[in-house]
């Protein structure tokens, strides 16, 4: 027996557990596979840009994530560069941070940890009706015309009118389907563990973020996991050719532990990472790629099956978030029948290139931290997290070579995230959208307009020049700016892919 439904995910991390909230909260019925039992406990991504929380808001969740907050909004993340814990004087990588688009937004920056925010969304996607299933494997899909097919765990077999891949670095559909990738590939492989140590001696106060430093080996990162300063984040580089992961025993990690912080006689202790399990030590692949193609037929790819750089900078965990917002508004007007099918070909011409830019820069600040420094010039971060832009069908009017834009200079221009103005109360222009398309413009005639397509309007409060007015996507970004009422119509069915 074959159950029918609009999408499938498969995998159960940030993206794909994001997807499903996304769909869901539009209405799409969604069924998610993952194959571990449960959500793993290790932390891995560590904030959230004030783009992507913009996105979470939308959907409820931010509250939520302020609750589990490791830190307060005004957290501010410091990378450090130094031999040892201990040492007597820190280095600063030499990177601009300045705006991360704070200032030009109704939230901040999310410190939170990976494994809690998927604890948020997979509740979330729940209660929106997302069918979430841990513990189910895809063991085979193939597709044609009309949908997907795909074999679970278990001798289920789905049929969906679309599939989405967020099945991480080594993505099994992004290798059944042939995509090739581009980019270096592996970097180097890093073991992880969670231990509890009494670390303070060494960092005496001082605001630490991630510190990246030279002993016991290259490529060694301790992080702050709690605000108390005893539970931390450990991390290095093995080479896989001459050891593996359960070489790393609870006494050898604690001795690896006590040399990076330069406190040889610290107490630690390890922590399973894994729900049911004593499974302390993961091993992951670092490495920077981008897949060819986001997708083939009626499968797409989101986040690190689509994309992956090292994690220096926080870029990877975001990007894979707005992927899967990118790609949920699009599959909703598609299966609702508003919009044809040429609009999902635009999923990959605006997230490829923001996918590769943001390599890029993961990589420049990889350099700048852990490496000899050299590599691509960094540009300012909040033009990288929030100021990219678009230019693809789906923007009319858009820059052909949409360079990105400092967050305080986000105009209302075609392909850029809409404006943001504050209107008081804690509400924003920004909480407009997220559900369908709106226009923005101030005036009678644009209100007539918006209502004759069975859309959505909005008064502009200052973001638009006069006489002009927005049709923003309901990802929140321009999709069409001009001051003429009669060519918002044509607008509108472009970017559908009525025209």
């Amino acid at each position: 027996m074959t159950n029918r439904i609009p999408v499938l995910i498969v995998g159960g991390g940030v993206t794909g557990l994001s997807a499903a909230v996304f769909l869901a909260g539009q209405g799409v019925a969604c069924t998610l596979v993952e194959k571990h039992p449960d959500l793993l406990i290790h932390p891995r991504a560590r904030g959230l840009t004030p783009r992507t929380m913009e996105i979470y808001r939308q959907y409820g969740l931010e509250p939520g994530i302020r609750a589990a907050a490791y830190a307060g909004e005004d957290f501010v993340w410091r990378p450090v560069k130094a031999e040892t814990l201990n040492d007597a004087v820190y280095e600063e990588p030499d990177e601009p941070f300045e705006d991360d688009g704070s200032a030009s937004s109704p939230t901040g920056f999310g410190p939170i940890d990976q494994d809690r925010l998927e604890v948020l969304l997979r509740d979330r996607a729940r209660g929106l009706g997302a069918d979430v299933r841990f513990g189910t494997e895809l063991a085979a899909f193939e597709q044609d015309a009309a949908g997907v097919t795909a074999r679970l765990g278990g001798g289920e077999t789905v049929r969906a009118d679309y599939m989405i891949a967020a099945d991480g670095f080594h993505s099994p559909v992004r290798a059944e389907l042939g995509i090739a990738l581009d980019g270096p590939g592996t970097l180097f492989h890093t073991i992880t563990a969670i231990v509890d140590a009494d670390l303070a001696p060494a960092v005496r106060g001082r605001p630490v973020g991630t510190a990246y430093l030279e002993r016991p080996r290259p490529f060694t990162i301790i992080m702050a996991h709690d605000e108390a300063g005893r539970r931390w984040v450990f991390g290095t580089g093995y080479d896989p050719s001459r050891e593996s992961p359960g070489d790393f025993t609870d006494e050898r990690v604690a001795g690896m532990v006590r040399a990076a912080a330069g406190l040889p006689d610290a107490e630690v202790a390890l922590r399973p990472q894994v729900p049911g399990t004593d499974i302390k030590i993961l091993g992951f692949p670092i490495g920077a790629h981008l897949a060819r193609r986001y997708g083939a037929g009626r499968v797409f790819l989101a986040g690190d099956a689509a994309h992956a750089w090292p994690p220096t900078g926080g870029l990877g965990a975001n990007a894979g978030v707005q992927d899967a917002h990118n790609l949920a508004w699009k599959l909703a007007e598609v299966l609702a029948d508003r919009a044809g099918t040429g609009l999902l070909a635009t999923y990959e011409a605006e997230r490829r290139p923001a996918g590769a830019m943001t390599m890029e820069q993961a990589m420049a600040r990889f350099g700048a931290r852990m490496g000899p420094g050299a590599g691509p010039e960094i540009i300012d971060y909040g033009a990288v997290s929030m100021g990219y832009r678009y230019d693809s069908a789906a923007v009319v009017g858009g820059d052909p070579d949409p360079a990105p834009m400092l967050p305080a200079d986000l105009d209302g221009r075609p392909g850029s995230r809409a404006p943001h103005a504050d209107l008081g109360g804690g509400r924003s222009t920004l909480d407009r959208y997220g559900r369908g398309f709106v226009v923005v413009g101030d005036g009678p005639v644009w209100e007539k307009a918006a209502v004759d397509l069975g859309i959505d309007s909005a008064p502009s409060h200052g973001t638009v020049p006069g006489g002009h007015a927005l049709l923003v996507r309901p990802d929140g970004f321009v999709g069409w700016r001009g001051t003429g009422p009669a060519d918002l119509a044509a607008a509108l069915a472009a970017i559908r892919s009525r025209s």
